[in-house]
């Protein structure tokens, strides 16, 4: 098992410098020591704490979202989402978004399927925000067709981001289908209605297979459906909706603004608060991509080529974006570390061996 994540962890470093070369090969190294070398990094300490506040927001939302389920304390939401963005940044398959609910569930007893849909609502309010912040960045932003970065072979340009803004804009609009008919109560009836009755499609009505497969199958399959419904209550509370986007917009904004103060530790960067939102929603759009845990690499050129459109030189930008990376994702590995320990949750066993199947009695 350990032999598994630590193979895992080979992989994601070899995938990493691989994504550094790609990210960094077009960038003069001596003139990038020299910026570093310039830099203020106390600035580094400020950004750093408004970057974790945001994650402090993510866990507010989050029980929110359990709300209407389960009344969380903010401790018993906070420590698991830790947990499971520690796992997403060392690990490869985004095994910590199952990490999460595979926490609470042991913990707080809340079902795995419950947990894992609040987790998609989530990502769900995320992708609609950044496709309305998408939009007020082509609105007030010129995006020359002709800038263009490469990452492992790939084109980072104006249509890479296009085609993934459009990808995502479909994602959602399937999701809000989805999301919308699984909380109407007549649709629930009726799929919970056809799961019990499936077997009798196949098998005599009253025979003893049908009403094994009935009971080991269908059963199952329709607590998951409650729970799947459960999760997603929050759409038919629109105060608990309205927050919740609220909180999403407040999350993602001072994400920016923690990239906005480390600028202000970088002599002669004159980029405004707009202007970083700018490079840190395109950077958001370029990790969308198939990329190794933790984004290393794509992150920094997604940096480079937001920059690029303000006038930043390659070298500040690059030296900015990787100093950006780790300001952000360095405080979320120790802090998700400690939760694990408070928690008193196994990593290696949680990641692995605590994503089962949810169970009907839970």
């Amino acid at each position: 098992m350990r032999f598994k994540i630590f193979s895992s962890l080979a992989a994601g470093l070899v995938l990493s410098a691989i994504g550094f070369y790609f990210a960094f090969r077009n960038v003069p190294l001596n003139l990038l020591a020299e910026s570093l070398a310039e830099v203020n990094y106390l600035w580094l300490v400020p950004g750093a704490v408004v970057g974790l506040l945001s994650f402090a927001v993510r866990a507010l939302r989050w029980r929110l979202i359990l709300s209407s389920t389960l009344k969380l304390p903010f401790s018993s939401a906070f420590h698991p989402m830790m947990v499971g963005f520690m796992v997403n940044s060392v690990l490869p398959g985004r095994i910590g978004e199952l990490a999460r609910p595979a926490i609470i569930k042991k913990q707080d007893n809340v079902a795995f399927t419950l947990g894992l849909t609040t987790i998609a609502a989530e990502r769900f309010l995320d992708a609609v925000t950044l496709i309305v912040l998408f939009a007020w960045v082509l609105a007030t932003v010129h995006i020359d067709p002709g800038l263009q970065t490469e990452f492992r072979g790939r084109q980072l340009d104006r249509h890479t981001l296009e085609s993934l803004s459009l990808a995502l804009i479909r994602i959602s609009v399937i999701a809000a289908a989805a999301v919308i008919a699984v909380s109407i109560p007549a649709v629930q009836r009726f799929v919970k209605k056809f799961i019990l009755n499936a077997p009798s499609l196949f098998f005599p009505k009253d025979s003893r297979f049908a009403e094994k497969v009935r009971a080991k199958c269908c059963l199952p399959l329709t607590h998951i459906l409650d729970n799947i419904a459960a999760g997603l209550s929050m759409v038919k509370q629109p105060g608990v909706l309205l927050f919740c986007v609220f909180y999403s917009f407040i999350i993602w904004l001072m994400q920016s603004l923690a990239l906005y103060i480390l600028s202000l530790g970088f002599p002669g960067f004159s980029l405004g608060f707009g202007e970083m939102t700018t490079v840190f929603i395109i950077i958001c759009f370029f990790i969308m991509l198939p990329s190794v845990p933790g984004y290393w690499g794509l992150w920094e050129a997604g940096g480079v080529f937001a920059m690029a459109l303000f006038g930043v030189a390659s070298d500040l930008a690059a030296g900015f974006s990787l100093l950006s990376h780790v300001m952000l994702m360095f405080p979320v590995l120790f802090v998700g570390i400690y939760s694990a320990v408070v928690s008193g949750v196994n990593i290696f066993r949680i990641s692995y061996e605590g994503i089962k199947r949810d169970q009907p009695e839970v």
